[in-house]
C-alpha cells in the first residue's frame, strides 16, 4: 500500500523528485493533509476481499513522511490536521481480520539534511545545501525501526528501499554502493527486536547476508521487462514479485493502464510456477479511499482465487520449465497444469517429467483426460484449448 502526502497530489510517489519540489514547499503539503475518508477496516476487506495472506504498507516512501507517530521526527503524520495514527489503526485491523503485516521502510530520503544526498541520484531539486551525515542519518534509522519493531505487534517483514540511490544504474558494470549502508547493524538490529521477520530488500542485486528473501520489482524471477533486474535468482531464501494494478505505485490521477483481471490472475499463476509470492499493489487516493477501478479487480482476482486457491497456496513450482502455453504447480502428490494460452494441438506435452501419473482430469469438473508417459515426458489429449479463458486447469495425479 503505497500512500502519504504525495497522495494528494495525484501524480504518484516520486512527485517531489519529478517535480523538483523544494523541501520548503513540499512541506506546505502537511498542514493540508485531511484523508476523511480513510478507513483501515475497508483496506484490509479489500486485500482479503483478493485471497492475500499478507499486506505491505509504505511506513515511510523517499519524500521521508512517517505515516505513523515517530518521536524521532515531526515530518508525521500524527502532526497533520488528521493527526491519527494510521499504522497503529492498520496493525490492529489487520490482527482483527487475521491479515499479517510487513513494513515498507525507505533507506534513501529527500527531506532531510543527513541523508548522504550529495552522492545520491535522486532528490536533486529539494533545495538542500547543509552537509550529510550518516551516522546521524543512520541512528535516526535505527530509532525509527526501533519504533515500528517494538510498538506495532508482530511485524512479518521489512521491506527495505533505496539502496540503489548510492549506486550507478541498473545494467551498470559497476553497481557498487558509494554508501557503506552498514547492513550489518540494521539487519541484526531487526532481527534482535523481531527474531521471526523477515528481511528484504529492493535493491535491485543479488541477496546481501543477513537478508531473508529476495524481492523483484515488476518482474518474475529471471525476468527484466522493467529494466531493474539484471540479477541471478536466489535457490535458498523464498522470492517475491511485487507489481502495480495500473502503471503507478501512489495514486496518480492520469494513469487509467489498468491491468485486467486475467492479466493479474496470469502474474499470480506464473509467480506461484516459480515458487514466487505475489505482493500485488494499491495506491489509495488522497482522502483515504480506494478506487474502484483497484477494489473491483480485487473481488474479481478474490473469486477466482475461491475456486482455484488450491492450486496456488502452499504450492511448489519449477515442475518443469514455464511453456509457451503456461505452467505447472504442485502440491502433495498433485499437479496443477495451468494452460493460459491456446496450445496449438490437441494436446499439452510437459517434457522432462519423470513423475509417476495415474490420472488426468479438469480440475474444475468431471472430465477424464487421456495421457500417455514417455522417458521424454508426459502427453495431455485435452483436445482443441483455443479459448482457454483466464486459466484451464488440469490435475495430475
Amino acid at each position: 500500500i503505497h500512500w502519504g502526502l504525495f497522495s494528494g497530489l495525484g501524480h504518484g510517489e516520486w512527485v517531489m523528485n519529478n517535480r523538483n519540489i523544494t523541501r520548503n514547499n513540499y512541506a506546505r503539503l502537511q498542514p493540508a493533509f485531511m484523508p476523511v475518508n480513510f478507513d483501515a477496516a475497508k483496506w484490509v476487506a479489500a486485500a482479503k476481499s483478493a485471497g492475500m495472506k499478507y499486506i505491505v504498507f509504505v511506513t515511510r516512501h523517499h519524500d521521508g513522511f512517517s505515516n505513523w507517530d515517530t518521536k524521532h521526527s515531526d515530518w508525521k503524520i500524527t502532526k497533520t490536521p488528521f493527526g491519527k495514527d494510521v499504522l497503529k489503526l492498520l496493525a490492529e485491523e489487520c490482527r482483527k481480520q487475521g491479515m499479517q503485516l510487513g513494513l515498507y521502510y525507505s533507506l534513501l530520503d529527500w527531506y532531510r539534511d543527513d541523508y548522504p544526498y550529495e552522492t545520491g541520484r535522486t532528490g536533486k531539486g529539494s533545495g538542500r545545501t547543509a552537509k550529510s551525515n550518516y551516522a546521524s542519518y543512520l541512528q535516526f534509522m535505527k530509532d525509527q525501526l526501533t519504533e515500528l519493531l517494538t510498538n506495532y505487534g508482530p511485524i512479518m517483514s521489512i521491506w527495505l528501499d533505496g539502496h540503489w540511490d548510492q549506486t550507478n544504474v541498473e545494467g551498470s558494470t559497476n553497481r557498487e554502493s558509494r554508501l557503506d549502508w552498514k547492513y550489518d547493524e540494521l539487519y541484526s538490529l531487526i532481527h534482535r527486536l523481531q527474531p521471526a521477520c523477515l528481511i528484504g530488500n529492493n535493491h535491485h542485486l543479488s541477496p546481501f547476508p543477513g537478508e531473508d528473501f529476495q524481492m523483484f520489482e515488476k518482474d518474475l524471477p529471471g525476468q527484466n521487462k522493467s529494466g531493474f533486474n539484471f540479477q541471478e535468482s536466489s535457490d535458498v531464501l523464498p522470492l517475491e514479485t511485487c507489481e502495480t494494478m495500473n502503471t503507478s505505485w501512489g495514486y496518480n490521477i492520469t494513469d487509467t493502464h489498468y491491468k485486467s483481471t486475467r492479466d493479474l490472475v496470469h502474474y499470480i499463476v506464473n509467480a506461484a510456477a516459480r515458487n514466487t509470492n505475489f505482493l500485488l499493489n494499491i495506491g489509495p487516493m488522497g482522502d483515504g479511499s480506494v478506487q474502484p477501478e483497484f477494489t473491483d479487480t480485487l473481488k474479481a482476482i478474490g473469486q477466482w482465487m475461491a475456486q482455484n486457491g488450491e492450486t496456488i497456496y502452499g504450492t511448489r513450482g519449477n515442475v518443469i520449465k514455464p511453456q509457451e502455453w503456461g505452467v505447472v504447480t504442485a502440491k502433495d502428490k498433485s499437479l496443477f497444469v495451468h494452460v493460459l494460452k491456446d496450445p496449438g494441438a490437441d494436446h499439452l506435452f510437459l517434457p522432462g517429467l519423470t513423475q509417476k501419473i495415474n490420472g488426468a482430469k479438469m480440475f474444475n469438473g468431471k472430465r477424464v483426460l487421456r495421457f500417455r508417459q514417455q522417458p521424454e515426458g508426459l502427453f495431455v489429449y485435452t483436445g482443441r484449448l483455443t479459448n482457454p479463458g483466464v486459466d484451464t486447469i488440469i490435475e495430475l495425479t
